[in-house]
């Protein structure tokens, strides 16, 4: 015969994991994935024994360059993609038109640049050995009568952004990825002083609020970002839409998230939110299909196999469930969760034991 379960344990084990991730999470991992100036992770600064696991992969780098001048192009989009290793990424160029790709298995990659105001589409394809690829990509001005220079509107917004302002910003970014929120939240306010329509730094000062408790104040930077940026800026969606999540607000978290993942569909982050969000309005099918897209995009996104594991305790199918927390310890071995996930594995597995056939 098989053990019969209480109701208290049946919850116990279905809600373990997504409250390690909350308690684990200060928000900032998850959205800014695809900044490639970000300096922060999960937990915050990204520990010593993650930076030597990540060394088995190399990455690949390069700068964008506008035609003619060779002036960098900020906030340009540049997509990688890898058949045989199953790969694809997608990140913004910085203030000078550099990206950088960490984490990347050796292949044959596709360089893709989608077309941009003024510019035809790119694509190139790069042979990379595992180690390292810097690469310099050009636009090309489209057919038809030249673009003046005043309709590049996100150059020229970068180009006057006041040095102060930036430094106040990195100065900020630092101060985060050492933990420490009231000295980030101090540069960050700072720099939106300096230039009001920095929308990343809006976006960092979300985090922090978010990160402090303060939700009102952080929904406030969110929506600041977002007009700030004119609606592009698909991090500060995603923002909102967290917010929404840790208010209790799932339909309004799902509506926001969706929005941010129609600007920007190749956010890996953006799916996970979406499945634990999913999860919340208990339609834990579709939550288990928004992190497998999460992981079609980023198969290295650990918190997506913490959405697959609460996923497979909803159904208390708890063997999957622990073969899901053996993908993300596996991932991400010293991470913020991880002392929580080895104790809810430990739960999952007695229960599992309990429910095997006895002589």
């Amino acid at each position: 015969m098989q053990c019969q379960l209480s109701d208290i344990t049946r919850t116990e084990i279905r809600s373990t994991v997504l409250s390690a991730f909350l308690r684990a999470f200060p928000f900032g991992r998850i959205l800014v994935l695809v900044l490639s100036f970000a300096l922060f992770a999960w937990g915050g600064k990204v520990s010593a024994q993650e930076q030597d696991s990540q060394k088995k992969d190399g990455a690949i780098s390069g700068t964008v360059y506008l035609p003619g001048d060779n002036q960098p192009a900020s906030q340009v989009a540049v997509n990688l993609k890898s058949h045989d290793a199953g790969i694809f990424r997608s990140v913004l160029t910085d203030y000078d038109g550099h990206f950088d790709v960490p984490g990347l298995p050796a292949g044959t990659y596709e360089i893709s640049i989608e077309e941009q105001e003024g510019y035809e589409p790119h694509r190139s394809t790069a042979e990379f050995d595992g180690t390292a690829l810097k690469l310099a990509l050009r636009l090309t001005p489209s057919g038809g009568p030249p673009v003046p220079p005043n309709a590049y509107t996100i150059s020229v917004r970068e180009l006057k952004i006041p040095w102060q302002a930036q430094d106040e910003y990195h100065k900020g970014l630092e101060r985060l990825a050492k933990k420490d929120q009231n000295g980030s939240l101090n540069h960050l306010m700072k720099a939106v002083q300096l230039f009001p329509g920095y929308f990343e730094a809006l976006y960092h000062l979300g985090i922090v609020h978010t990160n402090l408790g303060h939700l009102e104040k952080a929904m406030q930077a969110f929506q600041k970002a977002i007009v700030a940026s004119g609606g592009r800026y698909a991090r500060a969606v995603f923002g909102i839409g967290y917010v929404h999540y840790l208010q209790g607000n799932a339909a309004e978290a799902e509506t926001a998230v969706r929005r941010g993942l129609a600007i920007d569909p190749n956010a890996a982050d953006g799916y996970v939110i979406l499945g634990m969000t999913l999860l919340r309005l208990n339609r834990p099918d579709e939550a288990e299909k928004s992190a497998h897209e999460a992981l079609v995009r980023d198969p290295h996104m650990a918190d997506a196999y913490l959405v697959l594991a609460d996923s497979c305790a909803r159904r208390e199918d708890y063997r999957d469930q622990i073969q899901e927390l053996d993908n993300y310890l596996r991932l991400d071995p010293n991470g913020g969760a991880t002392k929580r996930v080895h104790e809810v594995r430990e739960v999952a597995q007695r229960i599992l034991d309990r429910m095997q056939p006895r002589d």
